[in-house]
């Protein structure tokens, strides 16, 4: 991200409301704010809430951005990241980019871990940039397990307008490796493909791609899924150690895939959220920056056997 001004405040935070009255009373005036300063200021919400939004705003409406990709509303981790920094390349020196997000925490369990880790990492990415992000968690759209970590994944929490630092905050290399990791339902059903000492890397692809062509209906959908689960398998033999498994559950609309090495070494904590090389993508590192594009949910689990990337995703219709 280039050099810019940056806030004295934090720089991101964390609003809890309930209801549309509630998003009413801390965005507007968050977004009235942001165009009296000169601020770029876009919108990351659903597309019910930007109507909303942009109605009580009237003509103001049409100098705040609709940017759904800069939060999980509309992308994947990597990719919000990556418009961020786009967006942030792009802006005038000295304005900075002031993002008001409602926070969609997704269907189930493996999507709001997906979105705590997300909220937790961006803290790191914010750092010394000119981006404000404050995200506001209604609480008649979310789980409450979803709601209670707000104060958790947010250096500061906003109410009636004030911000103040957020007591039960934690630093993202604190909090992510201690986010619990349960077991998906899916894998204490059979597996459909179980491997066990995979001789090679050319063989692992192999017979994940032939019980992809089976499981996976939408050819682009696979395709994905067998890149990205390749370059996880190839950080397992290239930087885990032998013997390499690999296991395969589906449950019709879903897919789990864990790859486990018997490496002991835990990988780090904010891997994958960026190319490992930033943007000289031939140096490689791209193994799980790929699966948390591509999957749903990126888990990393150490345990006595070793290293288990466990990955998930809901499939998509032919």
């Amino acid at each position: 991200m280039g050099a810019h001004a940056t806030s004295p405040r934090a720089a991101h935070a964390a609003a809890v409301v309930a209801g549309e009255r509630g998003l009413l009373a801390v965005a507007l005036p968050y977004i009235d704010a942001g165009l009296r300063a000169g601020d770029v200021v876009a919108l990351s919400c659903p597309p019910d809430v930007v109507a909303v939004l942009c109605g009580e705003l009237g003509e103001r409406a049409g100098r705040v951005r609709d940017e759904p990709r800069l939060s999980l509303v509309g992308a994947r981790a990597p990719d919000a990241i990556g418009h961020t920094d786009r967006l942030v390349r792009e802006l005038p020196e000295g304005v900075r980019l002031r993002v008001l997000s409602l926070v969609d925490s997704g269907p189930g369990p493996a999507d709001w871990r997906e979105g705590l880790r997300f909220e937790s990492a961006v803290n790191r990415f914010v750092v010394g940039t000119p981006v404000e992000a404050l995200c506001v968690y209604d609480r008649t759209r979310l789980p409450a397990p979803v709601v209670a970590a707000a104060a958790v994944t947010h250096p500061a929490l906003v109410h009636d307008g004030a911000w103040a630092p957020s007591p039960a905050y934690r630093d993202p290399a604190d909090y992510l490796p201690q986010l619990p990791w349960p077991r998906d339902p899916l894998q204490d059903t059979a597996p459909v493909l179980a491997l066990d000492d995979v001789p090679s890397l050319r063989a692992l692809r192999s017979r994940v791609g032939r019980a992809l062509a089976e499981l996976v209906p939408d050819p682009d959908q696979r395709a994905d899924l067998h890149l990205a689960a390749a370059e996880v398998a190839a950080n397992a033999f290239r930087h885990g150690a032998r013997p390499v498994s690999v296991r395969i559950w589906t449950g019709g609309q879903r897919l789990v895939c864990a790859i486990t090495d018997a490496g002991h070494s835990f990988a780090d904590p904010m891997a994958g959220f960026r190319p490992a090389h930033g943007s000289d993508l031939g140096r490689g590192g791209m193994g799980l920056w790929l699966a948390r594009k591509l999957w749903d949910s990126v888990d990393l689990l150490p345990g006595p056997d070793g290293l288990t990337v466990r990955l998930g995703t809901r499939l998509q219709p032919a």
